[in-house]
């Protein structure tokens, strides 16, 4: 590993090369007073605060100019690593009047002039094959701040899966640091029996940014992406506590349960100790007065089939409150028993302070695929609002194990489709509702936490959501008015279970390079059916094999189901109701302009993807997940601005390509400026500032 000293060739703006050498800033290093954060002038973490609220008090961008917006500064991104980056999802801090973020294929760290967006100084490792065998690759999503008020951090997680520890004000490594300024994350890690995993190859990575709070640094454990890992028995998913000063580890929090701790026996015939994932691979909250920590939990091995791991496998997709000293479980609560249907915890959870039937309540609200949130009292666990256990239906999978009874929260409702059901399905013309019908009968259709079903290229292949709802970008929250602001999307993905290419169900061990699956099905995913999506298949690719299954799951070429395909929800959470809900961006082109819809009247559908949204003093912020070819804009995506009152859109700027990390916004030189991520297809990414025009010269 090979650290890349700060004087550097950089590509800036539009591609002009220049010489930037480090110097010291204003990046908040010893000498530097902490600025006041509640003033909305900086941004210090991923989501503004650790209560992951993405909410500035900042209103010199309002409704009435937002539509003038002009890009103060843009940075490519495709100088920082050996290839170009289509896939940026970073969120910058603002810190002293300095950005930094993470950005290329290198998951550099930047430091940017807040006000033009000039380089000040750049920091990479050169982890060479370490890197190379990362299940987590690319940009990831920035970088986490530390301060004592006398010196100052920046500390990210490389896409080799180490903590680095850098001066804010040069980028050089913090060397009281852990080793020479880096702490391996990977030390202690296990998978299968207690067994350590390879240093080098060993599968742990991580996209979200770490947690800091008081001295502590939390990082949590992410793993291949995809529907099936190489083994049952893959890694096992922790959080760790990392001390802000020495690098000194502080504790492990275990999410698949050892011998003797709480939830193990959650674990059938000994399956903890031979299953793995159940990472925290999202963004955490942390509320220090109360001294926990919230950790989003994902789905075990694998996601959609759990035969080998029976019962309700704690604490897998649970959110789990933590001593954060300690990282001793204060309490957790499951949201999907025994999962199978890759729900995760998507999303952030989002620290709230509510009063509910006139009682003041510190909660704790999250959300994901399920299109459903979950509001608890954040010191006791307790729902806010009544979570009913209710009956879902029995699979018929062979070996497999289901849970007779989900939670459903009863307050709020639903905010997007859940399941896939007739209902559901395209009702612009009759011909296309009878087409959609014809195609549904090649699936199992059923509401959510219908089960999954062994599938061939006879049908029936099983038809549920195992995206949509709302995804990793997560909500935001409006402490004036003690609204949830809740992303979705409607997708439609069929899946079916296909017998796995090893059958060698015995043995379960770890071995680095050569291990057997120990999964007896294997998901055959298909794509996701969004409005932009070409005709698909349903296809799995495991240990080089192709199983097939042709399925052409869109009436001519159009989505399946009836928009919106996108939608902001603005959800009340004294009371739980819904303040507003509106379509997310504008009718995709494949609809708009699609033969099949001449003459007819097609409503705003909004559009299906993940994103983020920004809330300020007036507005809510969001920017478009496709292109678009709009009347007079040309070709790009909007960045839309909505009267975070009503709903209603009173301003769009475009953008070169979709949003692709959440906005986030602060104060430099008396001037507010927008921040937001956009990447995507041929398009590599870039980071847009917008500002309002110059006074002088307009």
């Amino acid at each position: 590993m090979r650290h890349v000293p700060t004087s550097l060739v950089l590509v800036l703006g539009l591609g002009a090369a220049v010489a930037v050498t480090a110097t010291s800033g204003r990046g908040g290093g010893a000498g530097v007073p902490p600025a006041s954060v509640a003033d909305g002038v900086e941004w210090r973490s991923y989501a503004g605060d650790n209560r992951n609220h993405h909410y500035s008090p900042l209103a010199q961008i309002d409704a009435g100019n937002f539509a003038r917006l002009e890009v103060a500064w843009r940075v490519k991104t495709d100088n920082f690593g050996p290839r170009p980056e289509f896939k940026l999802e970073g969120t910058p801090l603002m810190v002293g009047g300095v950005l930094y973020t993470t950005a290329g294929t290198r998951r550099s760290v930047v430091a940017l002039d807040a006000a033009t967006g000039e380089v000040r100084w750049v920091s990479s490792e050169r982890e060479g094959a370490r890197a190379a065998a990362s299940p987590r690759q690319l940009s990831g999503r920035g970088v986490a701040y530390w301060s004592d008020g006398r010196q100052s951090r920046i500390f990210y997680v490389t896409t080799g899966y180490q903590l680095v520890a850098l001066d804010p004000d040069t980028g050089a490594r913090i060397t009281g640091f852990g080793r020479d300024g880096v702490v391996d994350l990977k030390d202690g890690v296990v998978a299968g029996d207690n067994q350590q995993i390879p240093l080098e190859t060993g599968e742990i990575g991580l996209h979200a940014t770490p947690s800091v709070a008081g001295d502590i640094v939390l990082i949590g454990s992410a793993f291949r992406e995809g529907h099936t890992p190489r083994r049952a028995n893959n890694t096992k998913g922790i959080v760790q506590a990392i001390d802000a000063r020495t690098g000194r580890r502080l504790w492990m929090f275990h999410t698949i349960p050892r011998p003797g701790e709480a939830g193990h026996e959650t674990w059938l015939q000994d399956s903890a100790r031979t299953t793995g994932n159940t990472g925290v691979w999202n963004q955490m909250a942390v509320d220090e007065a109360l001294g926990l920590a919230y950790l989003p939990v994902e789905t075990p091995t694998s996601d959609f089939y759990g035969g080998h791991r029976p019962g309700n496998n704690l604490y897998a997709e649970s959110l789990v409150a933590v001593d954060l000293k300690t990282g001793q479980r204060r309490w957790h609560y499951q949201l999907v028993h025994h999962p199978i249907w890759n729900m995760d915890v998507a999303t952030a959870p989002i620290l709230a302070d509510i009063r509910v039937g006139g009682r003041d309540v510190k909660a704790v609200a999250v959300m994901g695929k399920q299109a459903m949130v979950y509001v608890f009292d954040r010191a006791t666990g307790a729902p806010v609002w009544p979570i009913e256990e209710r009956p879902v239906p029995a699979g018929d999978v062979p070996g497999e194990w289901y849970a007779p009874t989900q939670p459903f929260p009863t307050r709020p409702l639903p905010y997007d489709i859940q399941g896939v059901e007739a209902k559901h399905f395209i009702d612009f013309t009759p011909e296309l509702r009878g087409e959609a019908e014809t195609i549904a009968k090649k699936f199992r259709l059923g509401p959510i936490f219908t089960p999954a079903v062994v599938s061939r290229a006879e049908g029936p292949i099983h038809a549920f959501r195992s995206t949509g709802g709302t995804n990793w970008p997560g909500g935001s929250y409006d402490p004036d008015t003690h609204t949830l602001i809740v992303p979705s999307y409607t997708s439609f993905v069929p899946y079916g279970l296909m017998p796995s290419p090893s059958q060698e169900f015995s043995d379960l061990r770890y071995v680095s390079g050569n291990a057997v699956t120990g999964v007896r099905y294997i998901g055959g995913p298909g794509e996701d059916a969004g409005a932009e999506a070409a005709p698909s298949k349903a296809v799995s690719e495991f240990g080089g094999s192709d199983r097939l299954i042709d399925v052409d799951f869109r009436p001519r070429g159009l989505p399946l189901l009836k928009p919106p395909y996108g939608r902001l929800t603005a959800i009340d959470l004294d009371t739980g109701e819904f303040r507003w809900q509106v379509p997310h961006g504008e009718t995709p082109d494949a609809v708009r302009l699609h033969p099949a819809l001449k003459g007819v009247t097609i409503p705003r559908t909004g559009q299906s993807g993940a994103v983020g949204a920004l809330v300020t003093k007036t507005l809510v912020v969001a920017g478009d997940p496709l292109t678009t070819t709009a009347p007079g804009r040309g070709r790009g995506a909007m960045l839309r601005a909505y009267d975070k009152a009503t709903g209603k859109e009173v301003g769009a700027v475009l953008m070169p390509a979709p949003q692709s990390g959440t906005p986030m916004t602060y104060m430099a030189g008396g001037r507010q400026y927008l921040v937001v991520a956009v990447s995507g297809g041929a398009y590599s990414g870039e980071y847009l500032a917008f500002r309002l025009p110059d006074p002088v010269t307009r």
